[in-house]
């Protein structure tokens, strides 16, 4: 539960989360699709409940959230790359500053990570001199280098052009086919029906319906969902 003043923004949200698998969150915009996966890592405080990581409640006060960050990769809709930063420094800062890792590891790594998101040849570009495709693939590529345990996109492609969308789309079937534990908030349905494992619809702070994907889209059990996706088909 989560509550702001008397807005009630999460209500009895309970769902367990599979490792080497994507859960997808849909539902319309103010729905606390968002706010859920903030509370995640609590950039968004809960009122009440408990949040399991690995067994360890991140709402206990004897926690050290700052821990247990370092397992989560987190990916925004604004990219939040640091402009003052090149390509390279972006993704290799928080490693060698906060995990404390060697250097030439770190940057070893960033590299193949560069490479594989088709920005081999940018590292030295600073984040002005790049589309918003490519600096999303940056900011997924930063999520990965500190080897998070799983991975948080908060509608990672609803700030670009389509063109666009299709490549940072791309690179996320590609973290898919790994393995890659991802929790993504987002609006490209496609997405959300033919890669993720679950697709979980949620309205007004509350979990409408949750099932696996391909059975959600085929068989939605509740009105609430068939009258959304029907609105969402009438509108691609």
């Amino acid at each position: 539960n989560l509550h702001y003043g008397d807005f009630h923004a999460l209500k009895d949200v309970n769902m367990q989360i599979e490792a080497n698998k994507i859960t997808a969150f849909i539902g319309p915009s103010g729905c606390g699709k968002s706010t859920f996966l903030r509370s995640l890592n609590l950039l968004e405080t809960p009122t009440s409940g408990q949040i399991l990581f690995e067994g360890t409640d991140l709402t206990d006060k004897s926690t050290d959230i700052n821990v247990t960050r370092q397992k989560i990769g987190m990916v925004f809709q604004q990219f939040n790359l640091f402009p003052h930063f090149s390509v390279l420094k972006n993704i290799t800062d928080a490693p060698i500053r906060v995990q404390k890792r060697k250097k030439e590891e770190v940057y070893a790594q960033a590299r193949t990570l560069l490479k594989q998101m088709g920005l081999a040849d940018r590292e030295n570009a600073y984040p002005f001199q790049l589309s918003g495709g490519q600096q999303q693939r940056a900011a997924i590529a930063r999520a990965l280098a500190t080897d998070p345990e799983i991975i948080y996109f908060d509608e990672p492609t609803s700030a670009l052009d389509p063109e666009l969308t299709g490549e940072v789309l791309s690179v996320m079937r590609q973290l898919a086919e790994e393995g890659m534990t991802m929790l993504v908030v987002t609006h490209e349905m496609g997405f959300a029906r033919n890669v993720s494992s679950k697709t979980v619809f949620m309205e007004n702070g509350v979990v409408v319906e949750q099932a696996p994907s391909r059975e959600f889209f085929a068989d939605p059990k509740e009105e609430r969902t068939r009258a959304f996706l029907q609105k969402i088909a009438h509108t691609e």
